[in-house]
């Protein structure tokens, strides 16, 4: 986790970063020599991820593999610590810059890789669902991919991080699920959906990329503050 960097600005596209953008990033907001490593690394290795010729020719069972594997090389951190925040979905340029996040980071941010990658926005939706595991219950998000319609999805998720068909995960119990094209109800498999813009946080996450807005970070002195703290206290995530 970086700690202490500045804003600086990128491309209002989600799923994609310029050589030209990581180089700003690291000259507005690095102060080590680690971090300046760390954000050329996670975002250098992002764009050519996307970008080679052999990644883009990869039967897509190959990609979800990929993508999942340089994903999961980022660090997991509840939005408290990271954001001082209750709930944050960060970009995934943030997500990588600051090297660290949570559920919902890894979700968004192999969902845009993937689609960069070349897999159809309708073989992809983000779940929000229920993780349950011994007497722990909380509030979860996972990436699922349907290689048709009727096929059982398979889940791509930062607690197991094997990519599994659904079936092989009775620890999760889905809400509700969305894309960039609609918001499904558990039950709903199929069809259109309702406008993804219903969701939220979902709806703001969009609008912020559509912004352009500044990479965002928290510095060492705010995630010492008593507010902060008391965020971090009040989270399951965290303990």
């Amino acid at each position: 986790m970086l700690l202490g960097i500045a804003l600086a600005a990128f491309a209002s596209d989600p799923g994609t970063v310029s050589e030209t953008e990581i180089e700003k990033i690291i000259a507005s907001v690095a102060t080590t020599d680690t971090e300046r490593s760390i954000i050329q690394r996670r975002l250098g290795g992002w764009r050519e991820l996307q970008g080679a010729a052999k990644n883009q020719a990869l039967a897509e069972p190959e990609k979800l593999k990929l993508v999942n594997d340089f994903i999961h090389e980022t660090p997991f951190y509840c939005d408290p610590v990271m954001w001082c925040a209750e709930d944050f979905w960060s970009r995934p340029v943030e997500f990588l810059a600051n090297d660290g996040g949570d559920c919902e980071d890894f979700s968004i941010a192999k969902y845009f890789s993937l689609k960069a990658l070349g897999v159809a926005e309708e073989k992809l939706r983000i779940v929000y669902a229920v993780y349950q595991r011994g007497t722990f219950t909380g509030a979860h998000m996972v990436l699922a991919y349907y290689p048709s319609p009727d096929a059982e999805p398979l889940i791509l998720d930062n607690i197991n991080q094997s990519v599994q068909p659904a079936s092989r995960r009775p620890d999760l119990i889905p809400v509700f699920s969305f894309n960039s094209q609609g918001l499904w109800g558990a039950k709903e498999a199929k069809g259109r959906g309702q406008p993804g813009e219903q969701y939220r946080a979902w709806s703001d996450h969009w609008k912020r990329v559509q912004s352009g807005e500044p990479v965002r970070s928290v510095s060492p002195e705010q995630r010492k503050s008593g507010e902060c703290q008391a965020i971090i206290q009040r989270s399951p995530w965290c303990r």
